[in-house]
């Protein structure tokens, strides 16, 4: 269903349930009740209401369609999710591998693991950012004593920096990853399961939508980012 076709059916549903206040809806309402159903089946995957108007629309006819009428409330409840879905499709987080994720050979696990859920790889690099960058990375810790130590830590060798993709990306990513101590971090998550100490937790991810856009444009370029439909996605979200 396109995103019109949702918007449209949305507001014929609304003045439907509005319309269904009022006495008058049992005489006039056939008509609008048939338009939305029009307009809401001609995605396959509501045929519910393509029975909702069934003869002439008259006030005898009002117990014919009154079922659907109670439909329309699920109808419009996923015209409403799907286009939700089609906003949240496109989220995306920062997240890196850290010298010690990539010295310890954790490089494909960290990655799997991301791809088993079901997010989508848009860029990725190996480099190793001078203590500069690494600065300007953890600007927002620039006041805390161990500011120094931890860009010291993130120049000190190569790091996998990385552009996912999903629905809840940024959320359920963090989730992944785990807490920032390790030993904090529930079994299952890439820290709980593959890290010991805070100093040496092997991977970064991005803790918000703000941060995940600033990361994002201070280690990428534009046409860095790769815009490309998974094969997978229809198996992941449902969305044919």
């Amino acid at each position: 269903m396109s995103s019109q076709m949702c918007k449209s059916a949305s507001r014929a549903i609304r003045s439907l349930l509005s319309a269904s206040k009022n006495s008058r809806f049992c005489s006039a309402g056939g008509r609008a009740v048939a338009a939305a159903a029009a307009a809401v089946s001609v995605d396959s995957k509501l045929p519910l209401l393509a029975s909702v108007y069934t003869n002439g629309g008259s006030a005898n006819a009002f117990r014919g369609w009154l079922p659907g009428v109670f439909a329309l409330p699920v109808a419009a409840y996923m015209v409403q999710e799907q286009e939700a879905h089609a906003a949240a499709q496109n989220e995306r987080t920062f997240i890196a591998i850290k010298p010690d994720g990539v010295q310890r050979g954790l490089v494909a696990e960290i990655i799997s693991r991301l791809e088993r859920k079901g997010f989508k790889l848009v860029a990725i690099k190996i480099t190793v950012p001078s203590k500069e960058f690494a600065q300007k990375h953890y600007h927002d810790l620039k006041d805390r004593p161990f500011f120094n130590g931890l860009c010291q830590f993130l120049s000190s060798g190569p790091v996998v920096a990385m552009v996912w993709e999903g629905e809840g990306v940024i959320k359920y990513g963090r989730k992944l990853i785990g807490a920032t101590n390790p030993q904090a971090s529930e079994p299952g998550t890439i820290r709980g399961d593959l890290a010991v100490v805070v100093g040496r937790n092997i991977i970064h991810g991005s803790d918000g939508p703000e941060t995940a856009k600033d990361e994002i444009n201070l280690w990428f370029k534009p046409q860095e980012l790769v815009n490309y439909k998974s094969n997978e996605e229809k198996w992941i979200y449902g969305v044919n």
